[in-house]
């Protein structure tokens, strides 16, 4: 379980998973640093004092943690899928030699 806060629902959610979009309006929402079992320790005062500090920009991303195995995980090879990586091919022109614009300093 894991704790995330979307700004437009101004809600704190426990997900499993390290989910990228609220359960309810579909928007981007910030893994919180907070563990789960400390928020369920949490009286409803310092929840919604929580919930009140998520709302703060400043404050939110000092609350907030990246997940450095999101391209482990499902949801990002799912979406590899269905973007897939374009490759880019570059070519020496033939008509000229590769030091052609070269510049010596002495």
């Amino acid at each position: 379980m894991y704790m995330h806060y979307c700004k437009r629902c101004h809600r704190v959610y426990m997900l499993n998973g390290h989910k990228q979009s609220c359960p309810k309006c579909r928007e981007n929402i910030t893994e919180l640093k907070i563990s789960y079992m400390d928020y369920v320790t949490m009286d409803m005062e310092s929840r919604a004092q929580l919930c009140h500090c998520c709302a703060d920009d400043d404050q939110l991303r000092k609350l907030s943690t990246t997940y450095r195995m999101y391209k482990y995980s499902k949801w990002y090879k799912e979406l590899q899928t269905q973007f897939p990586q374009t490759t880019i091919i570059t070519y020496q022109p033939i008509d000229r030699t590769p030091m052609e614009d070269a510049v010596s300093l002495v």
